[in-house]
């Protein structure tokens, strides 16, 4: 209770996949967190931010500063820029530190497909995705991560979080947890059912371990919460280990300490499962993490302060109120065998954290009400022209929920065969699934369509020879989120993505997926290709392109990333002979570090630039212009500027401008709007402080307020529109 008293303590995790991570720790541990030793901050002693001993490689962080404190210090403001510009970039994410246990206990590999069933608002799925990409040199895992979550609004702050980790494996999708539809792939030319081989499972709760910093908590706090999360709890769950591949792992996770939402939940389950389930010991994984086992013994208490420690002391009239699920099992050798000391609990003062509990299930063979689990074997007939995915607004999970004991095997094998056979249908006509009905748009904003490009479709030739691309580049995956009208935005998916897309469009309300590759531009044309390389999509990008690559000394890059528009002559001879022979239009930046050189930046950086007549710029968002700047030792940082100070720009907005046509000119107001108005509901901050706003805040100002009810979609939809906003001359 004292712990619970006192503030939380900030922290924060390094993204693990971006082959920068080792140069941010190394910039954070030399530059920022030297300058907090010997600082005093309202009296109190700043100490030094500790690494978290049981997060692999040093990769999370805390410290004493309170969220306050870090905001409103201005001996601190350094540091806090850092925190909010590095964050917008997705390399670093301000995250719990309990948060940051269930995705390193899932043990997820790259080729492994995940589902994570409550994801909004997403820190936990940045991990996962990051896992993904343990490996920087493969663009495309094998895996993939499907997140959903049941609040539509929530999704929009979810696909935020997901964005900044340009991932073509990660799908967002809105569907109730606990119904949430079985999916379909191709596999050699037959449809099955998709098991995933990991389950993340963090459910609502009634969040008492996080009394800490929701302060709100300690009024509004009632056993009642607990009792009425407990069914819907067991249900989600219940859900997620029907979808779990034999052998797979689904972690459970609360930030409650309540057992009647935490162990009453894994023995009901572990019961019903009839052997299907074994609890996980992972009491050897995350050495250094203080824990406590699970508890066999509890009572269940009314809002009036009752207790009852059995089922059978219940009261009639409380029989709705109170379940038989939610008491301890009685059987001494039934609760022996399920092993519930194996769940973790954390304390808050066993390391000055929130509380927690985390369990760990795999399932060892397939539930007992699902052991004739169907599978359709039939070819599927080859797709031609535009194939359509509609992201579907149908009611949430109201096609292919949790099957039934009571279905026979025919019956379940006839009912996906008419899913099957209405897909078919469409997949005939090149369409899969029909728009969404007027009436859904009460349950969400309408959502544009995913068009994946033919195999002959004209738009990529050009491109293709333009840009040399390898005969691997797996263009089947590129889409859109247009059917009619000029194409103005190109997307990528993974093809194991595209197979759940394609196969699923009926039954999957997706708000969300790809990364965006190429953008239109509209003097493009005259140069020999329309699309010009986008930042965002460059990493999965690159290792398919053989042509109009420059390779650039660290000098180079600084003129690039600090001046808008810098005259060839600024650039090393080396730079100015490789690109007097290259035509204009869009081109590749490399940065390679030098070995010889240990005190340059030690990480490869890849820029998308354009080259004109007598120039060359680079098209970084701003808060990455940042980034590298830090990496590389230039000093970024500016005071916030006071109120009623003139509107001149200072000199670095003016550097950071070719930004702003960057990012100005992606960004929907709608998903800004939805994300703005969620960061607000879920107790976070904008990542967008007064000095370190982005450019959808700077472009998107002068935007008529009505724009605000148009597309919401977190890709843009100014594909059916005509914007000149991508001009890019000399």
């Amino acid at each position: 209770m004292a712990a619970l008293r006192e503030p939380l303590p900030a922290t924060l995790r390094i993204t693990g996949y971006k082959s920068h991570a080792r140069e941010i720790l190394h910039c954070l541990k030399e530059k920022y967190f030297r300058e907090l030793q010997h600082l005093e901050v309202d009296g109190q002693k700043v100490e030094m931010p500790q690494a978290l001993s049981w997060y692999p490689e040093e990769l999370a962080w805390h410290t004493n500063l309170s969220r306050k404190i870090l905001r409103k210090s201005p001996q601190l403001e350094r540091f806090h820029q850092f925190l909010v510009s590095e964050t917008e970039c997705g390399n670093i994410s301000r995250q719990e530190a309990v948060s940051m246990i269930p995705p390193l206990l899932l043990n997820v590999n790259p080729d492994h497909k995940i589902l994570d069933m409550c994801a909004a608002p997403g820190s936990k799925t940045a991990q996962l995705i990051e896992m993904l990409h343990a490996d920087m040199n493969v663009p495309f895992p094998k895996g993939f991560v499907i997140a959903n979550d049941v609040d539509n609004k929530r999704c929009y702050l979810l696909v935020h979080q997901a964005k900044r980790l340009n991932s073509p494996c990660i799908m967002v999708v809105n569907h109730d947890a606990s119904s949430i539809p079985n999916l379909q792939i191709d596999v050699d030319g037959r449809k099955e059912i998709l098991f995933y081989d990991r389950i993340l499972c963090d459910v609502p709760c009634s969040g008492d371990g996080t009394m800490r910093k929701n302060i709100d908590v300690w009024k509004k706090w009632t056993t009642q919460n607990s009792l009425q999360l407990h069914g819907l709890q067991l249900r989600i769950a219940t859900r997620g280990v029907e979808q779990l591949a034999e052998g797979g792992r689904m972690v459970y996770s609360t930030c409650s300490l309540n057992p009647i939402e935490n162990e009453a939940v894994i023995a009901s389950l572990l019961e019903k499962s009839q052997g299907a389930l074994e609890l996980a010991d992972v009491s050897s994984e995350l050495p250094g993490l203080k824990r406590m086992p699970g508890i066999t013994k509890w009572k269940v208490m009314l809002k009036d302060g009752q207790w009852f420690e059995e089922w059978k002391d219940v009261p009639s009239n409380r029989q709705t109120q109170i379940r038989p699920t939610m008491f301890p099992i009685k059987e001494e050798e039934k609760l022996k065998a399920m092993n519930l000391e194996r769940c973790i609990r954390i304390l808050p003062h066993h390391q000055n954290t929130g509380g927690f509990f985390v369990a760990v299930l795999i399932k060892k063979s397939p539930m007992p009400w699902n052991k004739r689990q169907p599978k359709v074997h039939q070819k599927l007939p080859e797709k031609t022209g535009d194939t359509e995915v509609t992201a579907t607004n149908a009611g949430d999970g109201s096609e292919g929920t949790t099957e039934k004991p009571t279905l026979s095997e025919d019956e379940e094998s006839k009912k996906v065969q008419e899913l099957q056979n209405s897909d078919t249908e469409q997949s005939k006509k090149g369409v899969c699934g029909p728009p969404p009905s007027k009436k859904m748009k009460l349950f969400g904003f309408k959502e544009d369509p995913f068009v994946f490009l033919p195999e002959d479709d004209p738009l990529f030739l050009p491109i293709q020879k333009f840009y040399a691309l390898d005969p691997s580049f797996p263009k089947m995956n590129l889409l859109t989120r247009t059917q009619e009208g000029k194409k103005r935005q190109l997307y990528m998916v993974s093809k194991e993505l595209r197979n759940v897309l394609l196969n699923n469009s009926e039954k999957m309300k997706v708000i969300n997926t790809g990364i965006k590759v190429w953008s239109r531009n509209s003097d493009g044309e005259q140069f020999g290709c329309a699309f010009r390389l986008a930042q965002e999509g460059i990493y999965t990008l690159y290792p398919f392109i053989h042509a109009r690559i420059i390779n650039v000394c660290i000098e180079d890059v600084k003129i690039l990333l600090t001046q808008e528009n810098p005259f060839l002559s600024k650039f090393s001879s080396e730079t100015q002979r490789k690109v007097k022979d290259m035509a204009m239009g869009s081109i590749v930046l490399k940065y390679e570090p030098d070995p010889e050189k240990p005190d340059d930046l030690q990480c490869p950086v890849v820029l998308c630039g354009w080259q004109g007549k007598t120039s060359l710029r680079a098209f970084v968002p701003k808060n990455e212009r940042l980034h590298y700047l830090r990496m590389m030792g230039v000093e970024v940082f500016k005071a916030k500027r006071k109120e009623g100070e003139s509107e001149s720009k200072t000199e670095e907005e003016v550097q950071c401008r070719p930004a702003l046509t960057e990012e100005g000119m992606d960004v929907e107001d709608k998903e800004r709007d939805a994300v703005t108005k969620m960061e607000a509901e879920v107790g976070g901050k904008s990542h967008h402080s007064p000095m370190e706003s982005s450019a959808m805040e700077i472009e998107n100002k002068s935007e008529d307020s009505d724009q605000f009810s148009k597309n919401t979609n977190s890709h843009i939809s100014q594909e059916s529109k005509d914007i000149n906003t991508n001009n890019v001359k000399d």
